[in-house]
Parts: C-alpha cells; sequence; structure tokens
C-alpha cells in the first residue's frame, strides 16, 4: 500500500483503520522495518529471506517481532527459489511470530534441480529431516540453466536485480 519509508502514514493508517497491515517485500535496509514493526504499525512483516540479509538477520528480525507481537509471513513470490523457501521455513520453526507461510510454486527444472525441497500437501508446507537446510543441488542441471542462450529463452531475470545478480529496488 505504502512505501517503506512513508513511516508517518502508516501511522495515520493504523489510527484509522483495524485491518491488518503487511509490509516488507521492499524492505532491505534495517531502517525501513525497526520503526515500522517498533512501533506496531504493521502486523505481517514480509521480507524475503534472501534480500532481508540471510537467514541470520531473518531471525533477528523474527526475534524483534516476537517483542512487538508482529508476525512474520515471509515473501515468496517473484525471483524466489527452493533454497530461499526452505530458509523461510526454518525461521518460521524457530520463531514463536510465525504467522503465515506464503508457498510459491517452482517450475518443474526448479524442483529437479534442488532435491529435498519442501513439499505442499493438504495445504502445509513440509520440509524434510536432512541437515543443514536438507536441499542438494544437481550441478549439471544448474548449469544448463544458467546457459545464457537457454536462460533468455525459458527462464526469467528478476526485474529487481541487475544482470550480475545485484539486488534493487523494483
Amino acid at each position: 500500500m505504502l512505501s517503506p519509508e512513508q513511516v508517518q502514514w502508516y501511522r495515520l493508517v493504523r489510527q484509522q483503520c483495524t485491518t491488518p497491515q503487511a509490509m516488507g517485500e521492499l524492505f532491505i535496509n534495517p531502517h525501513e522495518y525497526l520503526p515500522l514493526i517498533t512501533e506496531r504499525l504493521i502486523d505481517f512483516v514480509r521480507v524475503r529471506i534472501s534480500k532481508g540479509g540471510g537467514i541470520t538477520n531473518a531471525r533477528k528480525i523474527a526475534t524483534l517481532c516476537e517483542w512487538f507481537g508482529v508476525q512474520t509471513a515471509w515473501q515468496e513470490g517473484g525471483d524466489n527459489d527452493p533454497v530461499n523457501q526452505m530458509a523461510a521455513i526454518h525461521v518460521d520453526l524457530a520463531s514463536t511470530a510465525f504467522g503465515i507461510q506464503e508457498e510459491n510454486h517452482f517450475k518443474p527444472e526448479e524442483y529437479d534441480l534442488f532435491p529435498g525441497h519442501a513439499i505442499l500437501e493438504g495445504g502445509y508446507l513440509y520440509h524434510n529431516e536432512q541437515p543443514g537446510l536438507g536441499l542438494d543441488i544437481d550441478v549439471k542441471k544448474a548449469q544448463a540453466l544458467l546457459d545464457p542462450d537457454k536462460a533468455a529463452k525459458s527462464y526469467y531475470m528478476a526485474e529487481d536485480r541487475r544482470r550480475d545478480g545485484q539486488i534493487v529496488r523494483p
């Protein structure tokens, strides 16, 4: 609804509306989410694990949310992958701030690429019991996916990343 830097407008929305607010898909900096969480201006934080600084930083965000009654709803759309999804599930399992987990439907090539990915069944997302994130990677399939000719035709480059993979605000 609003960009992260418009904290004053979130305050106004909170005063006028009881509808739960979710924000965070654009968060890439603590200065953007700290006031929204600590002032309880949002109900759900929606940071993407890979853009929010990885598992360690996501865990810190979740811990902050626990203190202020904000729930997590880790973002899974766009240029996501099974690795980010498994990272989100692990942070969910370690936090009492867990609210909801967005699920992303991956292409068959992506599922084949990452043995051990999460399984969606009956409305629940199940992780495996392997150590770490529980994922492996099929290197040969990954190399084929990264082939510039094939990637340009069958895969997509997210609009919030440069060709070198650097994250930019959408």
